[in-house]
């Protein structure tokens, strides 16, 4: 299981930002080539990123680059410094449709097979970022076996709305609610979008809890000191992980006598409950494996 509770944006042409990704603790770092980048820093950035890739995943977490979208025709030229060896993943972004995602991975099969890279090592993490991208999602996530994430982007999905961001979020329900379950039903995992106000700690708790109550497993986040709060937040408890283990012995021990369903302190565990339990397991053992490594 990939853990991508905390995934933190780094501009790809600031050096300095990027030489301390291996000091903090977020699940992934995304290398940037996009909005964080000037046009005129393009050149410097892909440099950058490609010096560094090592380095950046030096600290355990997994290392991605934001690229440039097809429609910018950049994309070509940010893949060609990018996909080497120490590069776990490309994040598409601004994708509306499964082609964005196919004629992408075109590119990146290309220079995998040139640089004797083994096929499908890069994984892809399309982001939704407009209407029609949030309408075409469950398509999108499940355009090609290298999609194991797939994230919402709210700026952008306002000023295609037409609309802003609020401190309630209500503007968002529907696009949150459908990427979330879209990812469910493709079997990826799904991402949430940044929060913004770096000085409102309290609204990035109440974001992050309302994102994991809708069935999101990580967050995108733009500064090192969201990284806690949120890696907390995506995290069982210790308590629920004590619950876990007995629902799915609980129903382990059904299922051997032919049972479909037990009874568990007077709550009934089926398959949906037992299924649910495996993977708040699956969640803390990724955890305890990282923690294990540092």
């Amino acid at each position: 299981m990939r853990l991508l509770r905390s995934i933190l944006f780094t501009p790809g042409n600031n050096m300095r930002m990027i030489y301390k990704t291996p000091t903090l603790a977020m699940d992934a770092v995304i290398l940037d080539l996009e909005d964080s980048v000037p046009m005129i820093e393009k050149d410097t950035a892909r440099v950058f990123i490609r010096d560094t890739l090592d380095l950046a995943g030096s600290g355990g977490a997994e290392v991605y680059v934001r690229i440039n979208g097809l429609m910018t025709g950049l994309t070509a030229q940010d893949c060609d410094f990018v996909i080497q060896k120490g590069l776990d993943g490309v994040m598409l972004p601004k994708v509306e449709s499964k082609e964005d995602v196919i004629e992408s991975e075109k590119i990146i099969e290309k220079l995998e097979k040139e640089r004797g890279m083994k096929s499908g090592s890069i994984v892809l993490i399309p982001t939704l970022e407009t209407a029609k991208g949030v309408v075409n999602v469950y398509e999108i996530a499940v355009s090609s076996k290298r999609v194991i994430a797939i994230g919402f982007g709210a700026v952008d999905f306002t000023r295609d709305m037409g609309t802003s961001l609020s401190k309630e979020g209500t503007e968002l329900f529907f696009a949150r609610s459908q990427v979330a379950i879209a990812a469910r039903a493709a079997g990826v995992q799904a991402l949430d979008t940044v929060f913004i106000d770096l000085a409102d700690k309290e609204g990035l708790i109440k974001d992050s809890q309302l994102a994991k109550q809708l069935g999101f497993k990580g967050k995108f986040l733009i500064h090192p000191s969201q990284i806690e709060p949120v890696n907390q937040i995506f995290s069982p408890l210790p308590k629920e992980i004590e619950y876990a283990k007995k629902v799915v012995s609980a129903f382990k021990e059904a299922e051997a006598r032919g049972l479909g369903a037990a009874s568990l302190e007077g709550r009934m565990i089926d398959i949906a409950v037992f299924r649910q339990a495996e993977d708040l397991l699956a969640l803390a053992e990724a955890i305890a494996k990282k923690e294990k490594k540092k």
